[in-house]
This record gives structure tokens, C-alpha cells and sequence, in this order.
């Protein structure tokens, strides 16, 4: 595995393992200048963090927006990495907020086989923001389809009364009109798998080794370049 010269080893380019065959050599042989500490706990910290991120592509419209995010520039910013990692664990609403933290309990939401809660929040999320009137209904339908009738593909956990409301909400589709069933869907994230998820051993891990980061950031200078 390479990583850019100029990059921290704390923040991979990339999630899936890569080869340097195609990188110069002497961009190789930087790695020599990197504190040792910094080296393995790169390696570690990309290892827990691919228990989460193993294809956990969330497969919407959006296609890889929610897929985890490493910063590829300073240490600085895999400091910040570690404290968004941190901030899950403070809300709910933290989690939500975060890319990489979606991305996370997506990928958990999968072992547990009730991914589509998040996904049908996510995917009225950006109903939401759709301006053409056009578009809106044309899109409620979809959701509908894909989240809310029964035995829909990806069908969430609602109960009748929620679902024959939404139904009925789409006879003059608006952006409010996934709003109950969204909310119940949320709720039933928050208080239910959110507390699996933070008590994870995967994540519990996760958290165990940014804590040790934000420790400990001197480990993840960088040395000094060398000049010729």
C-alpha cells in the first residue's frame, strides 16, 4: 500500500486497498520518513474503519454521496476525522449530519438487515429539496413504491394508519407529504439500532483508536521533506 508524500498515513486515498506499482519509486521510499507509530496506526485505523465501509454503498439516486469521506491532504484533518468519529456518539442528530457517520451505520444497518429505515430517511431527505412540482410527484410515487406499500421491495416498519396517510398524501404531493412516516421511521432508528450501533464492538473499537488519536496527535507529524 502507498500513500501520497505529502498526505498523512491516517488518511488513505482511498477506502480499498491500492498497489504502488503505478506511483514513482522514491514516492515509495517517503514512507521510511514517517514515524513508525504513525505507520501502524494508519494500518489500524483503516482496518476498523473498513469493517463499517465494506460495501456500504448506499445504492440511491445519489449513488456514492453517502460513502465514507477520507481527507487525503494533512494529519490535521484525520484529527478532525477522529472527532467526527467521536461526535456520533454524542446524538443522533450528530450521526445524521455526518457523511462518514451514514456512511458508518449504514454499513451497520446492513448486518442487521433493516438498512432500508435509513435509506428511506435519507431518500426523503432529498425529496425534500426538489423544486419542480413536476418532479415532486413523480418521485413520491417512486418512494411510495420502493418504501412504504406493502410488500414494497424495501418496505419500512410503519403502521397502517401511517402508511394509508402517506398514500393519501400523494393525491397532491407535496415535500411534507413523507413527513409522518419519516419521523416514525427516524424515531425508530434512534431508539432502537442507533444504541446497537454505539455499543458495536466495531465501533467501540472505531472510538477506542480516535480517542487515542485526538491523544495523541504529535504521533502523526510528518517529517521534514528532504531537500537535494
Amino acid at each position: 500500500m502507498c500513500f501520497s508524500p505529502t498526505s498523512c498515513p491516517l488518511a488513505p486515498t482511498s477506502v480499498l486497498p491500492t498497489t504502488c506499482c503505478a506511483a514513482p519509486t522514491a514516492m515509495c521510499r517517503t514512507l521510511s520518513t514517517f514515524p513508525t507509530t504513525c505507520l501502524e496506526r494508519a494500518k489500524e485505523f483503516k482496518t476498523r474503519l473498513g469493517i463499517f465501509l465494506h460495501k456500504s454503498d448506499l445504492g440511491s439516486d445519489n449513488g456514492n454521496i453517502y460513502k465514507f469521506e477520507w481527507s487525503n491532504k494533512h494529519c490535521k484533518q484525520s484529527r478532525n476525522l477522529s472527532e467526527d468519529v467521536l461526535g456520533w456518539r454524542e446524538s443522533f442528530d450528530l450521526l445524521l449530519s455526518s457523511k462518514n457517520g451514514v456512511a458508518a451505520f449504514h454499513a451497520f444497518l446492513k448486518t442487521e438487515f433493516s438498512e432500508e429505515n435509513l435509506e428511506f430517511w435519507l431518500a426523503c431527505e432529498e425529496f425534500k429539496k426538489i423544486r419542480s412540482a413536476t418532479k415532486l410527484a413523480s418521485r413520491a410515487h417512486r418512494i411510495f413504491e420502493e418504501f412504504i406499500r406493502s410488500e414494497a421491495p424495501k418496505e419500512v416498519n410503519i403502521d397502517h394508519e401511517t402508511r394509508e396517510l402517506t398514500r393519501t398524501n400523494l393525491q397532491a404531493a407535496t415535500a411534507k407529504c413523507f413527513d409522518v412516516a419519516q419521523g416514525k421511521t427516524r424515531t425508530l432508528m434512534e431508539k432502537d439500532s442507533y444504541p446497537r450501533f454505539l455499543k458495536s464492538p466495531a465501533y467501540q473499537d472505531l472510538a477506542s483508536q480516535a480517542s487515542a488519536t485526538n491523544a495523541s496527535p504529535s504521533n502523526c507529524s510528518l517529517a521534514e521533506p528532504l531537500h537535494t
